[in-house]
C-alpha cells in the first residue's frame, strides 16, 4: 500500500447541529452497552473535528489548549465502521483526515490492555486520546503536565456532547495498562495514552 492510499480525507463536519447545548448537556451519560451493529465514518469524523478540529483561521481548535501548543494526539480503533476498514488511524487535524497506523481489528487486544473492559470489544469504534507532554513541557515546564490534563478533559467532553448529538453512547475510560495500550497503538516513544472512548449505537432502552 502506498502512503497515498494510507490517507483518508473525513467528510466536511456540520456546525449547525439541531441539538442545542443545553439538551446535550442535559442529555449526556456514561453508556457502556451498544446497540449491534456499526457506526458511519461520517459520525466517526464529526466525533473527532468536535475533539481536535480546526474550528476557525489560525489553526485554532475547538477545544482550548495552554499557549495553543496542542499536545494531544487521537488515534481510531475501528473495528465496525461503514466506510473504513478495520485497523488503527491517526487524525490529522490540519487537513480532517486519518491517516492508516495498523491493519486489522486490534478492539480484543485493547480490551485486554484496559483490564477486560468488554465495552472497548464491543464498540464498533474506540477514539484514543493520548499527548506528548513535551509539548507543553517545553514552555510551562512541570505546570504544563496539568495543562495537557485540562486539555484532554475538555477533548473528551466535546466528544461526549457531539455523541449526544448524534444519538451515540461513549464513557471515559482511564483504568488501563499504560504500557500494553501504548504498545496496542503503536504510540511513539514519547506519547502517553492518557484515555480511551468507545463509541457506538445507543441500545433500545437509551434511544
Amino acid at each position: 500500500m502506498n502512503n497515498a492510499a494510507k490517507v483518508i480525507k473525513l467528510s466536511v463536519p456540520s456546525c449547525d447541529g439541531k441539538l442545542s447545548v443545553e439538551a446535550a448537556l442535559k442529555g449526556r451519560r456514561s453508556i457502556r452497552d451498544y446497540k449491534e451493529g456499526p457506526v458511519d465514518l461520517r459520525e466517526v469524523s464529526q466525533l473527532l473535528w468536535a475533539a481536535q478540529g480546526i474550528s476557525r483561521p489560525g489553526r485554532y481548535r475547538t477545544c482550548p489548549s495552554a499557549g495553543a501548543l496542542y499536545p494531544l494526539e487521537l488515534q481510531v480503533v475501528a473495528g465496525k465502521v461503514d466506510g473504513l476498514p478495520a485497523g488503527i488511524y491517526r487524525y490529522d487535524c490540519a487537513i480532517h483526515a486519518l491517516s492508516l497506523e495498523g491493519e486489522g481489528d486490534v478492539r480484543p487486544n485493547l480490551a485486554r490492555a484496559a483490564l477486560g473492559q468488554s465495552m472497548i470489544s464491543l464498540a464498533p469504534v474506540t477514539i484514543a486520546i493520548s499527548a506528548i507532554f513535551e509539548r507543553s513541557r517545553r514552555k510551562y515546564g512541570e505546570r504544563g503536565v496539568r495543562y495537557v490534563f485540562m486539555e484532554a478533559g475538555h477533548a473528551a467532553q466535546n466528544i461526549h456532547l457531539q455523541a449526544v448529538s448524534l444519538n451515540l453512547g461513549t464513557v471515559v475510560i482511564g483504568a488501563f495498562r499504560d504500557e500494553q495500550v501504548k504498545c496496542v497503538l503503536g504510540l511513539q516513544p514519547d506519547e502517553s495514552p492518557l484515555l480511551l472512548m468507545p463509541v457506538g449505537k445507543l441500545p433500545m432502552d437509551r434511544a
